[in-house]
């Protein structure tokens, strides 16, 4: 009946379809290192016997079936069935990257690409523009180069493992490029000793590959004179040590006293860059200086040395106390005479008249004038004054 066709033909279309999507090749894209192998698959789910074709970017054949075409001896066989072709390239090169073709040769054909991407491996960085030995106050550039990265490579400089900011050029060099990295910078004598390294990442590569140099830098002496006495007394031993940075290092110190010679060479012993003064006293008082050269230059440092007297030192401390104390005393004496005459003043305050009354000034005596001063009648015996 017509309902049993319908319900035929609707199976029929579906299992067409189905057929045909199932005949449409899969494959998908590879990613590989420079140098090692790459493993091409091209796959069916459904196929009536008909071949699978592998191509290469210049559409040349590799495969058809289990069928090798292309005489390459990097190019092999790993498996070929109705629903699968898988081939290998071995020793990839850069020239290997591209879009590869799988074909299905049904009617019409059926295609799919799949590109294989190739890693270019940068080589190992090389440090160039170091000058051993250099010179404090030296510019210098120091440039790091790699080769070969594809993409291309990332550089960064260390000084001493702390990352440092230098100026990165890329050029292309066919399929990959050559990276280079310069640092510029001027040399000063902390700069001796300090490791620069060049460090390379990429995608390519596991771990960074890295190269180190040692930046050598020669400068001028710098000395400092320490000594084992705090406060030098009469009858100790001195030790002065000349402390000398340089590179060279400075192998012979000269010392001096007072611009000449040491004067007494038995008590003060020389033994390379320390002098030792035994039994001090008050002749051995002066400026000690010592002196050292290298190919650059010379430099100095000088010791004050005063020697002091142990019983004038057991001294000063009761000096001080014994001052102190009369200080005190005198600061508590001016504290009371200040508040005794602060009493005085103001219990006699207004006790004496400064101005003189009216009415005495045509007095003929003193006695007279008292008597006839207005407002003081009442009490003029007791302001007389008497004048022998």
């Amino acid at each position: 009946n017509i309902k049993q066709q319908r319900f035929a033909f609707t199976l029929h279309w579906r299992l067409t379809k189905s057929v045909r999507q199932g005949q449409f090749p899969i494959t998908q894209n590879v990613t590989v290192v420079e140098g090692t192998s790459a493993n091409m698959t091209c796959r069916v789910d459904y196929n009536d016997n008909t071949s699978l074709q592998w191509s290469n970017p210049a559409q040349q054949t590799l495969f058809f079936g289990d069928k090798k075409a292309l005489r390459d001896h990097r190019i092999e066989l790993v498996r070929a069935s109705s629903q699968e072709l898988t081939i290998r390239i071995n020793d990839i090169s850069l020239s290997d990257e591209g879009q590869y073709t799988c074909s299905l040769f049904t009617m019409p054909v059926k295609t799919t690409k799949a590109f294989l991407t190739v890693l270019g491996v940068p080589g190992r960085p090389e440090i160039t523009g170091f000058t051993k030995p250099a010179m404090e106050g030296d510019i210098i550039t120091l440039t790091c180069t790699t080769t070969g990265s594809k993409p291309a490579a990332r550089i960064q400089w260390l000084r001493n493992d702390k990352e440092v900011q230098g100026t990165t050029h890329v050029n292309a060099t066919g399929k990959s490029f050559t990276v280079r990295s310069t640092l510029q910078f001027e040399v000063d004598r902390w700069d001796d000793g300090v490791a620069y390294t060049c460090s390379v990442e990429h995608e390519s590569l596991p771990n960074p590959y890295m190269t180190t140099e040692v930046l050598e830098v020669h400068y001028v002496p710098h000395l400092e004179i320490k000594h084992s006495l705090i406060i030098p007394q009469e009858g100790q031993y001195l030790k002065l040590e000349c402390v000398s940075t340089g590179n060279p290092i400075p192998d012979l110190v000269l010392w001096s006293k007072d611009g000449g010679e040491l004067p007494d060479i038995e008590r003060m012993i020389v033994e390379g860059k320390e002098l030792t003064i035994t039994t001090l006293n008050k002749t051995d008082n002066g400026t000690y200086r010592c002196e050292a050269s290298n190919h650059l230059g010379t430099s100095t440092a000088e010791y004050i040395l005063f020697v002091y007297d142990p019983n004038a030192l057991g001294q000063h401390g009761p000096d001080h106390a014994l001052i102190g104390g009369v200080v005190a005393v005198v600061v508590f004496i001016t504290l009371c005479l200040i508040i005794v005459l602060g009493r005085y003043l103001a219990r006699h305050k207004g006790t004496y008249l400064t101005h003189e009354a009216k009415g005495a000034e045509d007095a003929p005596d003193a006695d007279t004038a008292i008597i006839n001063a207005e407002g003081n009648h009442m009490h003029a015996e007791e302001k007389k004054e008497y004048f022998i």
